[in-house]
């Protein structure tokens, strides 16, 4: 199973290939008639559009489905989800996600009410990042506090998937199943030859020996420092997952990685049950007999995420706010996916406004991106300061490099131990297409009034020289060095300091506290807590931003058809196209 550390969106606010239009515009026209028919047909039924509430039984399981991909807000349930996984056309099953959110909130909500008697989870394949699944795990800990009963049951279990299933009184495994528990790699895709192929050459700007997100551009490996800090941080993450396993499953880290090298993902499934990391074989089909066991009925009741989720809560009257900002996803200045900087001032505004909102908690899940979006948002966090409102930041996954930018202004900050964060460095990017221009034998000429008039379009069709590239490198510099002022002013420590431990290198969240860029670490409830005691608030109501998207926005994105080669090909192209100067942490894929 691979676990996608940063996932690259390539729709927001670019430009998409041009589509043939004729057959394929006549079947979405028809299915658009299709799916307009089924909602009111669902609607006159009263199936598809049902209650929102969903009420809790008694004797009910919380399956928590253990598939798709987290996120860190849950969005509304759409109804049009399963008819759209059932069209002949498009990769719709690959878009079915679940809130890191929901997850938390009826973990705590299932240890709470008497009318839940255990957890089941099901599957092994949820798309997440290490820092996630320990909050899932923790939550899941937590829960086994009440006396409860989890099990575990899937068909295969990725390593990250396995570390949260660990927790649970009985683990299960189909008998053609595995549990690969392998190691942790780390891979980069590097461009270098491709870009040299079609005539373009990667002009590189950067600060910070570690600044290693534009090596796929000019390399065809890894650098020594990156090689060293990936190590060091994946070296971190497979500890952390070590000791939670050997915990739960009273196996030793020599045990474990002892296994990790038999590459247990290929061995049968009596030997993972020999191994010690499943309890029992059972068929998926047969989870039934073995959660009537857990139940001590046959009568019980089964609620998923999304189901239980839309439980009714009870509902604070408190005058007095907290504000929950999620920001998750590449900085950009404008588009729709993300985290859109004037979309995001909005909401700081928003909040700002409001005298009840006492204290403000942002939730951040961001390898980082451009840095002139990234000062825009530490602007509008530092006015909601001025107002002596408290500000406090959870981060999730990763708050690195644009990340951290939008994070350093806080109160204070939370990370969990494999957060991946700081990457505190700057780069630019601009494309040479000279030699491409010579191969389809493109000329070009201009006059202009002025010695740098035309730098920007020297740049790109003929290549910076060196007093350009000085220029160019200049203002580089200059965004590196207000970086790192945000961070001294905001973690109170010198500007030299911060750029000792800056150079863009990646730290795990554990180490982060060591060097100080993170306060303490904890999930979101911490910083809930910590924002609260801020205020100093006995009284208060959560408030949730942004709102969550209608029904009607998200089933478009579920039409999205891309190819595999198309994103890739837009891929390299929105990284040319990127702003000049980024703040933003090298992708990787972890297995």
């Amino acid at each position: 199973m691979c676990l996608i550390i940063r996932k690259t969106r390539v729709e927001g606010g670019q430009e998409r290939p041009r589509r043939r239009v004729g057959c394929l515009g006549g079947c979405l026209i028809f299915f658009a008639v299709y799916l307009i028919c089924s909602a009111i047909l669902g609607w006159l039924m009263g199936d598809m559009f049902s209650s929102s509430t969903v009420e809790l039984k008694e004797k009910t399981v919380y399956r928590l489905e253990l598939k798709g991909n987290l996120v860190e807000q849950a969005q509304e349930e759409n109804p049009f989800a399963s008819l759209m996984g059932q069209m002949p056309y498009g990769n719709y099953a690959n878009q079915e996600t679940v809130g890191l959110d929901n997850i938390l909130s009826n973990i705590r909500l299932a240890k709470n009410d008497e009318r839940i008697m255990g957890i089941w989870l099901d599957g092994g394949q949820l798309g997440m990042e290490p820092a996630s699944a320990k909050a899932i795990r923790d939550a899941l800990l937590d829960f086994k506090g009440s006396g409860k009963w989890i099990i575990a049951s899937a068909k295969n279990y990725g390593a990250t998937n396995y570390y949260v299933a660990s927790v649970a009184d009985r683990i299960c495994l189909d008998p053609t199943g595995s549990v690969s528990w392998n190691g942790l790699s780390a891979q980069k895709m590097y461009y270098t030859r491709v870009m040299e192929k079609i005539g373009v050459e990667m002009q590189i700007l950067k600060v910070g020996t570690f600044k290693s997100a534009v090596e796929p551009f000019f390399r065809t490996s890894m650098s020594d420092a990156d090689r060293l800090q990936t190590e060091q941080y994946l070296g971190g993450i497979w500890d952390e997952y070590k000791t939670a396993v050997g915990a739960s499953r009273k196996l030793s880290g020599e045990q474990l990685d002892a296994l990790a090298d038999r590459y247990m993902g290929l061995q049968p499934a009596k030997e993972q049950l020999a191994a010690g990391l499943v309890d029992t074989i059972v068929y998926y089909q047969d989870m039934d007999s073995l959660i009537r066991v857990f139940a001590g009925t046959k009568d019980y009741h089964i609620l998923t995420t999304g189901k239980l989720a839309s439980v009714k809560r009870p509902e604070s009257k408190a005058k007095d706010k907290v504000a929950v900002l999620y920001m998750e996803g590449e900085i950009s200045e404008d588009g729709s996916e993300g985290i859109v900087s004037k979309d995001v001032v909005k909401q700081l505004k928003k909040i700002q406004k409001d005298d009840h909102m006492k204290a403000v908690v942002l939730r951040v899940n961001s390898p980082g991106g451009s840095a002139d979006a990234s000062e825009q948002i530490w602007h509008a966090i530092q006015n909601i300061k001025a107002d002596s409102t408290p500000v406090v930041v959870s981060m999730g996954g990763l708050a690195a490099s644009g990340g951290y930018y939008i994070s350093c202004g806080a109160d204070y900050i939370f990370a969990e131990p494999t957060t991946l964060t700081g990457s505190i460095g700057i780069f630019g990017t601009i494309p040479n297409v000279k030699k491409l221009r010579d191969k389809v034998g493109l000329d070009i000429d201009g006059v202009k009034t002025n010695k740098h008039a035309d730098l920007d379009a020297n740049m790109i069709y003929k290549g910076m020289n060196p007093e350009e590239h000085a220029l160019m490198q200049t203002m580089v510099e200059r965004g590196y060095d207000l970086f790192t002022s945000r961070c001294a002013e905001g973690r109170h420590v010198s500007q030299d300091y911060i750029k000792s431990i800056g150079e863009g290198r990646v730290w795990l969240g554990a180490k982060g506290k060591e060097i100080g860029i993170v306060d303490e670490l904890g999930n979101i409830d911490s910083a809930i807590e910590k924002a609260v005691e801020l205020a100093g608030l006995e009284n208060y109501k959560l408030v949730y931003f942004p709102e969550k998207k209608d029904t009607f926005e998200e089933m478009l994105k579920m039409l999205d058809n891309t190819t595999d080669e198309e994103k890739l090909i837009l891929k390299v192209r929105n990284f040319c196209s990127k702003p000049r100067v980024m703040a933003l942490m090298p992708e990787v894929t972890i297995q």
